[in-house]
């Protein structure tokens, strides 16, 4: 019988589940992700972290599995969580360390014993062709888009991953839920989008609600803020130090001149345990 332990944490509100492949052989199929994720018939999360897995570039190779299987670039949370992780398995110490995702390499740290992670996500970019947004190549600012009876104007960006963000006067969860799952599908993003619906509060605090592509309504993200806040700078609402308010709680951004970006926020350590293979068994 395979033994598939499994460590579960949360970043605001937003949870993952942590798999080391040098503790199982189970082989993640799409199915499986599924099932793990779900919140009846699984352990339920926003997702799977797999690792850590040795490359070239990193002793701490990670893979970030959304919840419908679908496998995305990069994390913000779940950096934290996969960095807070390794902390707790004394992988890694107060120092900075590299992780290797398939949206890029990023530095991390982890300080208050735990409970805080900086990570060094990269560089913002706006250029059409990077995100990727159809079309001829430019920065993708301001642009509008019509979504059942509404138009707006939006921003898009990638942080190693894509992002649609789009300021508003008024955020709500019901805004991200009627639009959102329209917004990730737009044919203008052929990778599909993170969306993240933006009110800029003053020069040092912006608001967002944010529909994840492949994982719905969250209730926070690292990326997400990360883009947001970017956008926000970029448009000249904000200043280069901004916290992002999400109903799941904020997140500290930091935007150099050249729109490097430094997050900083909270993780919380919910539980291990190991998963039965039983839990395979039933369809839904």
């Amino acid at each position: 019988m395979t033994t598939i332990k499994f460590y579960k944490y949360h970043a605001l509100g937003n949870d993952y589940i942590v798999i080391n492949p040098n503790e199982t052989d189970l082989q993640l199929t799409t199915e499986k992700i599924k099932q793990i994720c779900h919140r009846n018939f699984g352990i339920g999360s926003d997702g799977i972290l797999y690792g850590p897995d040795k490359t070239p570039k990193s002793a701490f190779g990670l893979r970030i599995f959304n919840p419908d299987g679908s496998e995305a670039e990069k994390s913000g949370n779940g950096l934290r969580i996969f960095s807070r992780y390794l902390w707790d398995c004394k992988l890694v110490g107060e120092q900075p360390f590299h992780v290797d995702t398939p949206g890029g390499l990023v530095l991390a740290q982890v300080q208050e014993n735990g409970r805080q992670v900086t990570v060094e996500m990269g560089r913002i970019t706006f250029i059409s062709n990077q995100i990727p947004v159809t079309g001829p190549s430019r920065e993708v600012l301001n642009e509008s888009m019509t979504v059942l009876d509404k138009t707006f104007y939006f921003s898009a960006a990638s942080i190693g991953n894509p992002h649609c963000v789009i300021p508003c006067d008024e955020i709500s969860r019901s805004l991200a839920e009627k639009y959102g799952p329209h917004i990730e599908t737009d044919a203008r993003f052929p990778n599909k989008i993170n969306v993240q619906f933006m009110q800029a509060v003053d020069r040092a605090n912006i608001r967002i609600e944010i529909w994840e592509r492949g994982a719905g309504y969250t209730l926070a993200s690292g990326s997400s803020s990360s883009a947001a806040a970017a956008v926000a700078r970029k448009l000249g609402f904000c200043d280069d130090s901004i916290t992002v308010h999400m109903p799941g709680g904020t997140i500290g951004i930091k935007i150099s001149p050249h729109y490097d970006i430094t997050m900083t926020g909270s993780v919380t350590r919910v539980g291990q345990g190991v998963l039965d293979n039983e839990l395979f068994t039933t369809k839904f």
